[in-house]
């Protein structure tokens, strides 16, 4: 008998390191990639896996993503097992809880096990939001249920200079979580790879009796206990209970040679950047183009792209650059970019490695170079963008360290 997998998904975050992208929305919510939110492939992943029955859970901000989840992630209404339903922070728990929000990721999922008990799920697939990757869920559910696992963790080898912002784990020769480490300033090496930690990805796979006794144990702490790095997975360890060390990397995804290396979490506007960058290049990275593993996005009847102009000093052309339905290049050259529904980039503009949301448009003779412009935005003629960072931070606008200016949505110049 095939078992039963509730997908979870946390997509509650505020993603301030994001702002100003965040000002109105959350992190799931964020476009990426023309035509994508980051949620679109936390929820593609799950359905390529054969995962229907999902819950989104969400709190702040949560209006945009809650419109994109109901106008394009519907399943019909005759099977009862397969559904994509969006769940706010409720204080379902209130007469135990009092009138709290959700305090942590693990506090999340635990305010709403009635959820878990009402589909009478043998396993769940805890899975975060706000990352770009591509993942073979039932894959990870196999060695989860070959090796009796309470929880597996899926894990990914980083650069010790950046994993200081992820969970670490210590795992035994065969894959097991001996120790966890949430965020330690110091991250301890992979034993004989001394730059490299193993860091955890966020995505979790519980069966459902140990999450429901873990959840119960961590959560009557009172004032500690809502996370699942911080307290559920450090719990689960000294309790005895049997924690595996999914690795990623042998994750298959079909359609897809060779190992499955792509994993970003997309939390600064720099890392944010990088990956819209990641999906231009002649052979990216990132492969949004495999029939095998389809993308799944809400539908917009937007017309087709248009490029318009061919005299001389006025082409409308694009180079290495992917854009949504609807825009149009009006004798402007756009490189190494990626934009969004709707967009249009007036005569003589010039648009360089730049990231373009829904309803852009490029006023002639503009030169806009690594920049991220939120939706509804209109750039004057003769505009310069990217090009000065500190002409961009005394007009006000976001400069990163790495040298991005971020428009913020709906701007006025």
């Amino acid at each position: 008998m095939k078992p039963r997998v509730l997908g979870m998904i946390l997509a509650g975050g505020q993603g301030s390191r994001l702002s100003p992208l965040t000002i109105k929305r959350s992190k799931p919510a964020v476009p990426f990639g023309s035509k994508y939110r980051i949620i679109d492939f936390a929820i593609n992943n799950f359905m390529n896996s054969g995962v229907f029955s999902i819950y989104v859970l969400t709190q702040y901000k949560a209006q945009s993503l809650t419109e994109h989840i109901q106008r394009g992630w519907r399943f019909g209404t005759f099977l009862s097992d397969y559904f994509i339903t969006l769940v706010p922070a409720q204080m379902y728990r209130l007469e135990e809880l009092g009138p709290v929000w959700y305090r942590g990721t693990a506090d999340a999922v635990y305010q709403n096990l009635h959820l878990i008990d009402n589909y009478d799920a043998d396993y769940v697939a805890i899975f975060s939001g706000d990352h770009i990757y591509k993942m073979n869920v039932e894959h990870m559910l196999q060695k989860h249920m070959e090796t009796r696992a309470d929880l597996t963790i899926a894990a990914y080898p980083m650069p010790r200079s950046q994993a200081h912002q992820f969970g670490i784990m210590h795992v035994d020769e065969r894959s097991r979580v001996t120790a966890f480490l949430e965020k330690p300033k110091d991250p301890p090496p992979i034993p004989g790879q001394p730059d490299m930690s193993l860091t955890s990805m966020g995505n979790y796979i519980f069966s459902r009796r140990a999450l429901e006794e873990l959840l119960e144990t961590s959560m009557s702490g009172g004032e500690e206990g809502f996370d699942f790095g911080g307290d559920v997975i450090p719990r689960a360890l000294s309790d005895g209970y049997n924690v595996l060390a999914y690795d990623f990397h042998r994750n298959p995804i079909p359609g897809q040679a060779g190992p499955n290396l792509y994993w970003r979490d997309v939390g600064t506007l720099d890392a944010y950047f990088a990956a819209n960058m990641d999906l231009v290049s002649v052979n990216p990275e990132f492969d949004i183009y495999n029939p095998d593993w389809p993308l799944r996005t809400s539908s917009e009847f937007s017309p087709p792209a248009k490029f318009v102009h061919e005299s001389e000093g006025r082409k409308g052309q694009a180079f290495n650059s992917i854009m949504a339905g609807g825009t149009i290049i009006s004798g402007g050259t756009v490189r190494d970019s990626v934009l969004g529904r709707a967009v249009r980039t007036h005569s003589y503009s010039i648009v360089e490695s730049c990231v373009l949301f829904d309803n852009v448009e490029v006023g002639r003779h503009a030169h806009l170079r690594r920049v991220i412009i939120d939706k509804d935005v209109t750039i004057p003629p003769g505009t310069r963008i990217g090009l000065d960072p500190e002409e961009d931070r005394a007009r006000g606008f976001t400069v990163t360290e790495q040298g991005v200016t971020v428009v913020p949505k709906s701007y006025t110049f």
